[in-house]
């Protein structure tokens, strides 16, 4: 089952490239960078169940871009469910892959 997912994700991607004039003119190493990010972000957003997705997009659009715009006990729902996606931790691995460097401390 995962596999044919895999393969249904993977024409999709070929689909969308097709459609993309400014994907088409990016050198495939940026591609694939792009695509692990991407697979990062992923990674992050599926962290939180479908139920804690839904609500944080009822609170990104109730806070047109300012907290100032929830209440208090919306705010601070919105934190946590920030935090149980870890924005850091997607952070440091999506600056791993870009960096030509290793960014690991030793």
């Amino acid at each position: 089952m995962n596999k044919m997912r895999s393969s249904l994700m993977n024409i999709a991607a070929a689909r969308a490239v097709g459609r993309i004039p400014l994907v088409r003119r990016l050198p495939v190493f940026e591609l694939v960078i792009l695509a692990e990010v991407m697979m990062l972000a992923k990674e992050h957003y599926e962290r939180l169940t479908p139920r804690e997705r839904r609500r944080i997009v009822v609170l990104i659009r109730e806070a047109k871009g300012r907290t100032s715009n929830l209440s208090a006990s919306q705010r601070r729902e919105l934190e946590e469910l920030v935090a149980k996606a870890e924005p850091k931790l997607f952070a440091s691995a999506a600056a791993e892959k870009l960096s030509p460097f290793s960014l690991r401390r030793r």
